[in-house]
């Protein structure tokens, strides 16, 4: 015990402490290193005061863009784990747990449905924290059931990509869930819904070439990449310096590849009017569907479902002809 110890009163000891400051207090921003106080950032949705997107998951999506930040989970059917036994430096199941715990979710994607600026939408959002977003088994899955609930309770479909492409894990099963999905979207115009894809940091590799491309209208995040190979991998193979701002989403607008690039703030006002639009009158009278309703939580219950809701074609000959999309019924 010090003299200081022996001078300084009870009160006053406690407030010459030292206090450790939380480590997530400040966040820099990305784009131009400037210290960000966190609850001004979460109150922004993660969008810094210089426009930059930062990478969000799948709860802060779910409580943005669905009314009242309530929705209703829709539960996603479980696949094999390890079909391929496939290890690298480490074992693949290994790899799972480990993003298990670290997220909290069984993979990638997660659905629910509810109303978007007051239009009733199944919502599907990749968590790119999870593996990268790859598109796995389960992925392609998860992918399909939101198309069939879409189908099912008559109203469109909305998935926010992100992704680093296919799940090289699962090999060439990672690989079929692309004419998967893209099949389970032709289901979605047979039944004359709309499919609208909202593309954000990043959207790469077999993502971009299976759904995240095939959307009735496409968005894009500010600053989000998009595109299939790497810039590298594309310069080494045409010999050429791209140009600045390749694979942006601003440069994909110019080209004709995404219909607009939308702030964040302003996506749900923006999906709301879009699905009021594509979504044919006649179908949205018989769309009524309670939030308050029981969950399909339960394993019987997604059992239930599966039994009774006709799964997508996998391979379906398509020569020259295209299931026309809303818009195309309508210009009609």
């Amino acid at each position: 015990m010090n003299w200081f110890s022996n001078l300084t009163r009870p009160g006053l000891k406690r407030q010459a402490e030292k206090r450790e400051a939380p480590d997530n207090l400040w966040i820099k921003c990305p784009q131009t290193g400037e210290l960000i106080f966190q609850p001004d950032l979460e109150a922004g949705l993660w969008v810094t005061p210089s426009g930059f997107h930062m990478r969000i998951g799948p709860e802060l999506r779910f409580k943005h863009l669905f009314d009242d930040a309530h929705w209703q989970p829709i539960a996603l059917p479980d696949v094999p784990k390890d079909p391929l036994r496939f290890r690298d430096d480490k074992r693949y199941v290994d790899r799972l747990k480990g993003y298990r715990a670290k997220t909290h979710r069984e993979d990638c994607m997660s659905c629910g449905f509810g109303t978007i600026a007051g239009e009733k939408a199944v919502l599907l959002v990749q968590d790119f924290a999870f593996m990268g977003g790859s598109l796995g088994m389960a992925a392609g899955e998860a992918f399909v059931t939101a198309a069939q609930e879409a189908v099912r309770r008559r109203v469109g479909l909305v998935v926010v990509v992100a992704s680093g492409g296919a799940r090289m894990q699962e090999g060439v099963l990672s690989l079929m869930q692309m004419p998967r999905t893209t099949l389970a979207i032709d289901e979605l115009h047979e039944a004359g819904l709309p499919y609208l894809a909202v593309l954000t940091d990043p959207t790469t590799g077999g993502v971009t070439a299976s759904y995240a491309m095939l959307g009735d209208v496409q968005l894009a995040e500010p600053g989000a990449v998009i595109g299939f190979a790497g810039p590298r991998v594309i310069e080494s193979t045409i010999r050429q310096k791209l140009p600045e701002g390749f694979q942006r989403a601003e440069f994909l607008l110019e080209k004709g590849m995404v219909d607009r690039v939308i702030d964040r703030r302003e996506l749900k006002g923006v999906l709301g009017s879009l699905l009021k639009l594509l979504t044919p009158a006649r179908l949205t009278l018989h769309a009524e569907e309670d939030l308050t309703a029981p969950l399909a939580s339960e394993p019987a219950a997604v059992q239930e479902r599966s039994a009774k809701v006709k799964p997508p074609r996998l391979i379906k000959a398509r020569v020259g002809a295209r299931s026309r999309s809303p818009v195309a019924r309508a210009a009609e």
